[in-house]
C-alpha cells in the first residue's frame, strides 16, 4: 500500500520511539483527547495546574517506581504498569480518608523507548485515575536511564480530619479492608518462571485497592489508618510506632484463599507468610474504638494494648515483617 490512502491523502507517520516524537510532541501525544473533571480549573499546557481544594486543606502524596526495583517490562506490560502506579497513590490518600482530585506525573524515559510502551502507560494511568473520578493535571517528562514513573496524588478531606497513623489507642480494634498476600504470591510464581495462575500473577502487576474504604473508615470513626504498600506486619508496625502502642494479630482471623494455597503448595511456600509480609496490594488497615461497629468490609484481625510493636498471637514473628527499601 502506498503512502497516501484512497483518497489521496498523506497518511500520518506513526513516531517509533520517544527520541523522534521529542520532549512537547511526548506531552501532547500524553495528554490528547483526555478529559477532566471539574475539580480541574486549569489542566495540562501551562507552567502550572490549578486544582480546586473545597475542603481548604489538601492530602498530597508521591510514589515513584523504577524499572528493574518496582516492575519489570518481562513481567507486566505498560499497561499494567501505568494502572500499578497511579494506584500506589490512590491508596495513600485513600488511608488518609480522603478522596483523591488530581494527579501529576513524572515519566523519565531512555530515548529509544517504543511510542507503544509511553502509550501503554498513559493509557494505564487514565483509566486507573479514572476508577476515582480524578484526571492527570501536568507533570514532566525527562531523558533518563531507564524508565521511571513518578507519580503525585492531590486529594480532599470532605471536611473531614485526616486520619493518620497516630490515633490508635490501647482496646481499639484492628481491621482490615482489601486483600493481602496475592501481590506476594504473584510476584513469588513470576520469580518462579511461570506466567499462571492468572488471578494471582494479576495480582502482582496490578493491585486492586478499595479506594472507597478510607473515606468510608474516616466516617465510621477509624482512629489510624494506613495501605498494605510494605507489607501486613510492617505497615501495622507504623501504626504502632506512631501511636506508640503495641499491636496483636490474631493469625485466626486471617482466613488463607484457597488459590494462595495451591500456589504456595506447588511453590514450597507458606501462604500465612505472604498474607503477613507480602507488600503491594495495598489494601487498608485501621483501628476502631472497640464500641464502634466496622463497616461493611472491614475485617477485625486483632487488637491495640499497651506497649509497642507488632507480634502476631502473643508472639514476635521470626523474620523480616515487609518490605524495606536499602536493606
Amino acid at each position: 500500500m502506498s503512502a497516501r490512502d484512497r483518497e489521496g491523502s498523506p497518511q500520518p507517520k506513526v513516531p517509533g520511539d520517544v527520541r523522534e516524537l521529542g520532549e512537547f510532541g511526548l506531552i501532547s501525544r500524553l495528554t490528547a483527547g483526555r478529559s477532566w473533571p471539574q475539580s480541574t480549573l486549569l489542566g495540562p499546557g501551562d507552567d502550572a495546574a490549578v486544582v480546586a481544594a473545597p475542603d481548604g486543606r489538601v492530602v498530597a502524596c508521591v510514589d515513584i517506581l523504577v524499572e528493574g526495583v518496582h516492575f519489570r517490562l518481562d513481567w507486566s506490560n505498560p499497561h499494567q504498569v501505568g494502572r500499578k502506579a497511579v494506584a500506589a497513590n490512590l491508596a495513600d490518600v485513600a488511608a488518609m480518608g480522603a478522596v483523591c482530585t488530581a494527579l501529576v506525573v513524572g515519566l523519565g524515559s531512555p530515548p529509544d523507548t517504543p511510542i507503544s510502551t509511553v502509550d501503554g502507560l498513559a493509557a494505564g494511568m487514565w483509566e486507573e485515575a479514572g476508577r476515582v473520578g480524578a484526571g492527570i493535571v501536568g507533570g514532566d517528562v525527562v531523558s533518563a536511564e531507564r524508565l521511571l514513573v513518578s507519580v503525585t496524588a492531590l486529594g480532599d478531606l470532605q471536611g473531614r480530619e485526616p486520619v493518620t497513623r497516630a490515633g490508635a489507642q490501647p482496646g481499639d480494634v484492628l481491621a482490615l479492608r482489601g486483600r493481602i498476600g496475592w501481590s506476594a504470591a504473584g510476584m513469588a510464581v513470576l520469580g518462579r518462571g511461570f506466567r499462571s495462575p492468572v488471578a494471582v500473577v494479576g495480582a502482582h502487576r496490578v493491585p486492586e485497592p478499595p479506594y472507597d474504604g478510607g473515606p468510608q473508615a474516616a466516617v465510621a470513626g477509624a482512629t489510624s489508618m494506613i495501605d498494605t504498600s510494605d507489607g501486613l506486619l510492617a505497615d501495622t508496625g507504623h501504626i504502632a510506632a506512631a501511636s506508640k502502642v503495641g499491636i496483636d494479630i490474631r493469625s485466626a482471623a486471617l482466613a488463607v484463599p484457597q488459590r494462595l494455597v495451591e500456589v504456595a503448595s506447588a511453590l514450597g511456600a507458606d501462604p500465612r507468610h505472604w498474607l503477613l509480609t507480602g507488600g503491594e496490594d495495598h489494601a487498608l488497615i485501621a483501628t476502631f474504638p472497640a464500641d464502634v461497629a466496622l463497616p461493611d468490609g472491614w475485617t477485625a484481625i486483632g487488637e491495640v494494648r499497651q506497649g509497642s510493636g507488632v507480634v502476631v498471637d502473643g508472639r514476635p514473628y521470626d523474620g523480616p515483617a515487609g518490605w524495606a527499601h536499602f536493606s
